[in-house]
C-alpha cells in the first residue's frame, strides 16, 4: 500500500509529486495528460519566476521536474484515468480505466476541472485562433482590441475587469436578463466608459478568416440576431469538475467541486484531499493550485507522521 495516491497532472498535481518525493511519501502518481487547461495557452505570462512561456512548453517543463525528483519514492503512471476511489481497510483503492489498481493510505485529488466548452457554430475552428478559455494566460495578447466575453457570472465580470486594463473595448454577453455575478462587481465593471453588456443575448456562431473577426448572437426575446466586429472572444460560461470518480464518497458544492478545509484543503472525508480546480476554492490559477497542493501535502505528511 503507497502512502499515497495523487490524482492528475496538472501544475498543483506535479507540485504535490514533487514535494512528496522530497518527504520520501511512497507515492503513485496517476494522469491522463500532462499540465493542465493551460497547456493549450500559446503565452503564459502570469506563472511566477517566468516572464513568458507556452502552455506546451510549461506542460514539458512541470514533468521534466518531477522525474528528475520521483526517485525511488514516486511511480508515475501516465495515460490513465481514474473511474473510481473506494474506502478499504486501511486507506482507499484507486482502479483505473486500464483496469489497474493500486492502494494507498491517503488520496490528493487535483484532478482539474474542464472548460464549459462553447456549443456554437465556428467555436471548434476558431479554438486558439482568437477564442480562448483563459483570459489569465491569453488576455495581454489582445491589447488594444476589441473583445467580447461570454457570460454573467463572476468569473465573466471578472474576466471583463481584468481585460478592461489593455483592450480597446469589452462587450459582456449574458444569455438571461440578470447578472449572476455579484451586484457590487457588476456596478464597478460597468462603470468603466469601455464596458458595455448585452442582456438577453445567445451567442449563435464564431466566424472569422484564419482568426476571429466578430460573431454572430440573438436576442432571446426578439429573436433578431445581431453581429459585434471583434478580435477576441473569451468564453466564461462555467467549468467541469473532474470529480465523479469519487462517487459520493467526499461533500461537494453545486457544481460537483469537492468541499475543502482552506486551511488544510482536506476534504469531508478523513483521508483525502483535493487542491486546484476539482477544489471549491474561491480562486483558480496555476500559481494558486501549487500552492494549495503543497499545503495539502505538507498536512498528508503530518497526518501520516504524527498522526
Amino acid at each position: 500500500m503507497y502512502d499515497l495516491a495523487i490524482i492528475g497532472g496538472g501544475p498543483g498535481g506535479i507540485a504535490a509529486g514533487i514535494y512528496a518525493s522530497r518527504k520520501q511519501l511512497k507515492t503513485v502518481f496517476i494522469t491522463k495528460e500532462w499540465g493542465g487547461q493551460s497547456v493549450v495557452s500559446p503565452d503564459i505570462q502570469n506563472w511566477v519566476g517566468t516572464t513568458s512561456i507556452s502552455g506546451d512548453e510549461l506542460a514539458k517543463s512541470l514533468k521534466s521536474h518531477l522525474e528528475a525528483y520521483a526517485h525511488d519514492s514516486v511511480d508515475i503512471v501516465p495515460d490513465s484515468c481514474v473511474t473510481s476511489v473506494e474506502k478499504i481497510n486501511g486507506g482507499y483503492k484507486v482502479s483505473l480505466d486500464k483496469g489497474d489498481e493500486y492502494e494507498a493510505k491517503k488520496i490528493l485529488v487535483t484532478a482539474g476541472a474542464g472548460r464549459r466548452k462553447l456549443d456554437v457554430l465556428g467555436a471548434d475552428t476558431f479554438d486558439q485562433k482568437g477564442l480562448t478559455y483563459c483570459a489569465s494566460c491569453d488576455g495581454p495578447l489582445f491589447s488594444g482590441q476589441d473583445v467580447v466575453v461570454i457570460g454573467g457570472g463572476n468569473a465573466g465580470f471578472e474576466t471583463a475587469a481584468q481585460l478592461l486594463a489593455y483592450t480597446k473595448s469589452v462587450t459582456l454577453l449574458n444569455r438571461s436578463d440578470i447578472f449572476k455575478a455579484d451586484p457590487v462587481t457588476v456596478e464597478k465593471v460597468l462603470a468603466n466608459e469601455k464596458m458595455t453588456a448585452i442582456t438577453n443575448a445567445e451567442t449563435t456562431e464564431i466566424f472569422g478568416d484564419k482568426f476571429v473577426t466578430g460573431l454572430k448572437y440573438k436576442d432571446v426575446k426578439t429573436g433578431e440576431e445581431k453581429e459585434l466586429a471583434v478580435t477576441g472572444v473569451f468564453v466564461e460560461i462555467g467549468l467541469v469538475p473532474n470529480t465523479s470518480f469519487l462517487g459520493g464518497l467526499v461533500e461537494f458544492d453545486a457544481v460537483k467541486r469537492i468541499k475543502v478545509d482552506p486551511r488544510t484543503q482536506q476534504s469531508s472525508q478523513e483521508g483525502i484531499w483535493a487542491a486546484g480546480d476539482c477544489s471549491d476554492g474561491l480562486y483558480h490559477q496555476n500559481n494558486i493550485a501549487v500552492g494549495d497542493a503543497i499545503k495539502a501535502t505538507e498536512d498528508i505528511y503530518n497526518h501520516l507522521h504524527t498522526k
